[in-house]
């Protein structure tokens, strides 16, 4: 892809360095705290802009000092942030991330600013994208907005890439079938379709139903398994890279936002960059601090 727009959500995260993910009722101590700057949105946007696309976002943030970071972040690897509203009164958008000594973790997201992006939004900033060739969005902001976006992109014969995350089990089926690409992982695959996930023939079961509906490939990021892409042309599996994970936080971001980088009509080979930038990303601490550039991932 030779420009990309991303539509989403921008967070700070506060990332949590526990022995173990609590359970219910369960009061733990952290072992130590940082501050990063996240949100789906805003990972993959960085991402692209670290691996070298032409990028730029819609969103919106607060006129505070986490609106102010998470705008900087973005432009110290390149991406145009004039398309992201900034407004008074309304603070930026938070996640609160427990990471456990494997690395895995669980998000509580605040929306924050990230509820009041709008179809609106979408109009102003229709020249953005139709100088793009590629459209990325996730659910962290309105569904409505989300839905509109998708709609307008494929109209102007835009390649759509979504990541359905966080999923719902009630995604229209009309944006499923404006997604070129949809990207998600067994959980959420699983929430999407109603369908198990646990084996990989059950992840491309499942896909199959998302086809039905009009998406053109399933992407199914399967973690230590790598990624299953399914599409009427068939199924194709890309083992994962071995490596040892600390932070997974951004892999699924930095992994679509490589497939988009690397993508240019060849699906299994843009995946294999896709399965090389999520291994270093596993591999470091933060969310978008973990993104690698393009020559890391080659």
């Amino acid at each position: 892809m030779k420009k990309a727009v991303v539509i989403g959500s921008l967070n700070l995260d506060y990332s949590l360095a526990v022995a173990h993910l609590p359970l219910p009722g369960e009061t733990i101590l952290a072992q130590g705290l940082t501050m990063n700057p996240g949100g789906k949105g805003a990972n993959q946007a960085y991402a692209l802009g670290k691996l070298g696309c032409e990028t730029s976002m819609i969103g919106s943030v607060g006129t505070d000092n986490a609106g102010a970071l998470l705008c900087g972040n973005l432009e110290s690897v390149g991406v145009d942030t004039s398309g992201i509203k900034r407004l008074p009164d309304v603070p930026s958008g938070q996640a609160f991330i427990p990471v456990d000594a494997s690395g895995q973790n669980s998000i509580i997201v605040l929306s924050g600013a990230n509820a009041l992006v709008t179809p609106r939004d979408i109009d102003r900033e229709k020249a953005r994208i139709e100088q793009a060739d590629c459209v990325v969005m996730q659910l962290e902001i309105p569904i409505e907005t989300v839905l509109y976006a998708a709609k307008l992109a494929k109209s102007l014969g835009k390649t759509v890439v979504l990541d359905p995350a966080p999923a719902r089990s009630d995604l229209p089926d009309e944006l499923i079938g404006c997604a070129d690409f949809i990207k998600p992982n067994e959980t959420e695959l699983a929430i999407l379709t109603g369908r198990p996930s646990e084996t990989i023939e059950d992840c491309r079961e499942a896909a199959e139903l998302l086809l039905q509906k009009g998406t053109g490939t399933v992407m199914v990021s399967l973690g230590s398994k790598g990624v299953l892409a399914v599409s009427r042309k068939g199924t194709v599996h890309i083992p994962a890279r071995k490596v040892k994970a600390v932070d997974t936080t951004a892999a699924g971001d930095c992994f679509t936002a490589a497939f988009v980088r690397a993508y240019e009509g060849d699906t299994e080979k843009a995946l294999q960059f896709a399965t090389a930038a999520a291994a270093i990303a596993v591999s470091r601490k933060g969310a978008q601090a973990s993104i690698p550039t393009a020559e890391e991932v080659k």
